[in-house]
């Protein structure tokens, strides 16, 4: 599953993301600025006869139609590598072709929604005061501290952290070691496009309905995101960050939903609690997408539907309840 100071993220849910921002919500997280050498600058391929021809990644793409009515989804990761989005095509010519042919784009958030969206988690995210360790049990927040002791300020900055919030910017830290960018995430990418032709870009779900994902969730499903994010070490976390980057580049929205699911079984120290976080800021969420894309859907009007990733494959995935609602879902 984004104090504003540099290195804000775009990471949920899906989110994006360790490997939970793919599904996660795309709010702006706040983080204190890494280390410069935890976030390496991508180079793009060489071989002895000069520079490899970049080739756009192929990402989750598919088809939904159903008579006349087309939606074209994509999964998303919120955070990039240039190598992704190489300069001359930043997406593959079937993923061109559906945007040039969309009435509309639409976004977990739209961008005026996105602007502001770091206001609310501001407003809901951070406390007046040093409220995290109290927040959390002793063992938990020492095991927090002691993961970014070598950032001082980070550690300074999320001591005024809820929990839920606390988590995302652990998450967030995960993905930039991992190298990836937050300006290369797909939503900004799919927009430097789109906007060159068209111009009508919605959200799925307000900013409301997203805070509200993190607001409603309990003591302990906060408590809970943040110990599954402590489970295994930084290097294992950048890791899972880096496979899931793998995935997505591969683009089979069910492989990256069993993958997440395994990973999900693992990490969780309550079953029973983590259950109820997925169902609360994954499952809810797609059937909401679902209901705005149904919505926005028209005979001979078709829509480009961008989402985070985790989203899209598996039995409760976007894909799957399109086929219920009497869609043909195919790989783009």
């Amino acid at each position: 599953m984004s104090v504003a100071v540099p290195g804000i993220a775009y990471a949920a849910g899906a989110a994006a993301n360790a490997p939970g921002q793919a599904g996660r919500p795309s709010v702006t997280v706040p983080v204190a600025p890494p280390p410069p050498s935890m976030a390496p600058p991508a180079t793009p391929g060489t071989t002895a006869s000069g520079p490899v021809r970049q080739q756009p990644a192929r990402m989750p793409f598919y088809v939904a139609t159903r008579g006349t009515t087309t939606l074209y989804v994509l999964g998303t990761l919120h955070v990039g590598d240039p190598a992704d989005y190489p300069a001359g095509q930043p997406f593959r010519p079937s993923i061109l072709a559906a945007l040039a042919a969309s009435q509309t784009l639409a976004l977990e958030l739209s961008p005026d929604e996105l602007l502001v969206s770091q206001d609310d988690v501001s407003k809901y995210g951070i406390c007046k005061h040093d409220c995290l360790p109290g927040l959390l049990p002793d063992p938990l927040w020492r095991k927090l501290a002691l993961r970014l002791r070598g950032n001082p300020a980070a550690l300074d900055a999320i001591k005024k952290m809820r929990p839920w919030l606390a988590s995302l910017v652990v998450e967030t830290y995960d993905s930039l070691s991992a190298g990836l960018q937050t300006e290369y995430g797909t939503e900004a990418q799919l927009q430097n496009v789109y906007l060159k032709t068209r111009g009508k870009i919605v959200g799925l779900e307000t900013l409301a309905q997203q805070m509200r994902a993190f607001t409603g969730l309990s003591a302990a499903q906060q408590r809970e995101m943040l110990a599954q994010d402590l489970v295994q070490t930084p290097a294992q976390n950048v890791e899972d960050v880096r496979t899931l980057h793998r995935l997505w580049r591969v683009g089979d929205a069910d492989a990256i939903a069993a993958w997440q699911a395994a990973k999900s079984e693992k990490l969780a120290r309550d079953k029973h609690v983590s259950a109820t976080i997925d169902n609360r800021i994954v499952y809810e969420r797609n059937r909401r997408f679902v209901t705005k894309m149904l919505q926005l859907a028209a005979p001979n009007k078709p829509v480009f539907v961008a989402i985070g990733a985790l989203h899209l494959g598996g039995p409760k995935g976007v894909l799957q309840l399109l086929r219920q609602h009497g869609f043909v879902v195919e790989p783009g």
